[in-house]
């Protein structure tokens, strides 16, 4: 990942080192940067927001500029080392362009939030129509989202990882349907590791998959999640810390808060519908719901 924050009119290069030492070595000024970045676009947005015609128009390119080094995390993310990478950063670029020009600042959530859903939707939208070799139905593809998310928010309770039976039972659909729909990776064009890269070119494409250190991008996703977080209310983000940070029980949760563990239980359900809805490609992990 790139990693190049620029903004061209004002000169102000917010470019991030990708060596996973150096990152490591300075975690806070990577985090001051970020806090910088997210402060430079809040003031350009507000610029934006005065100016007319044209002048708007080349502002909300200097945020579009800043801003592509996401569209470059979030297509690694989603589709990982493989061919669709370069499509998948075009359509992402689209899906910025949505997004800068569709946000509204006064609504006080950070952009990059605001923006991660639509380009990750953006891709998603493309891999769906046009990445499948044999392409399910519509119902299909919705059925395994549905039984993907069931498969976390069960987890979160039962603390494991449930049974085809649970899961078709919490979606009232037959262990048939759920087990296809999950299948339905599968589908997905595959490319074989020996075929050539281009005509021109017979290097193996198997030989070009790097092996990854994901050191840096843990850093990248573990910064957009705390600007998520800092949209939540103060009780959501106690909430957050006791069971994520501090691994407390329900149980625990529930007396140092005041509310029953059924509220507890409910209020973490929400919260990781919240971070789904503004992250769209975070999954979060399963622990265990003592």
């Amino acid at each position: 990942m790139a990693g190049e924050y620029f903004s061209p009119a004002d000169g102000k290069d917010f470019s991030v080192s990708n060596d996973v030492e150096t990152v490591h070595r300075d975690r806070d000024h990577l985090q001051e940067r970020w806090a910088e970045k997210e402060r430079w676009t809040g003031q350009r947005f507000a610029e934006a927001a005065r100016s007319r015609g044209e002048r708007r128009r080349r502002i909300e390119d200097e945020i579009t500029v800043a801003h592509l080094d996401l569209v470059d995390t979030l297509a690694a993310r989603i589709v990982g080392a493989s061919r669709e990478i370069r499509d998948a950063r075009q359509v992402g670029c689209v899906g910025l362009v949505k997004a800068v020009r569709r946000f509204e600042p006064d609504r006080g959530v950070p952009f990059v939030p605001f923006a991660v859903p639509t380009i990750g939707g953006e891709i998603k939208r493309h891999l769906r129509d046009n990445g499948w070799f044999v392409r399910p139905p519509r119902s299909v593809q919705e059925l395994r989202a549905e039984a993907l998310r069931a498969t976390v928010e069960l987890g979160q309770c039962i603390g494991r990882e449930p049974t085809m039976a649970e899961l078709a039972g919490h979606l009232d659909r037959s262990i048939t349907d759920v087990v296809q729909a999950l299948a339905a990776d599968s589908s997905l064009r595959p490319t074989s590791l020996d075929a050539p890269i281009t005509s021109d070119d017979a290097t193996p494409f198997g030989q070009t998959i790097p092996v990854v250190d994901d050191s840096f991008e843990r850093v990248d996703l573990a910064l957009t999640l705390r600007s998520v977080l800092s949209t939540l209310d103060p009780r959501d983000q106690r909430v957050v810390e006791l069971r994520f940070v501090q691994h407390r029980t329900q149980r625990e949760i529930a007396h140092e808060i005041g509310v029953t563990q059924m509220q507890v239980s409910r209020i973490l359900s929400r919260i990781l519908e919240t971070l789904r809805d503004r992250l769209g490609d975070l999954r979060p992990p399963t622990v265990g719901a003592a």
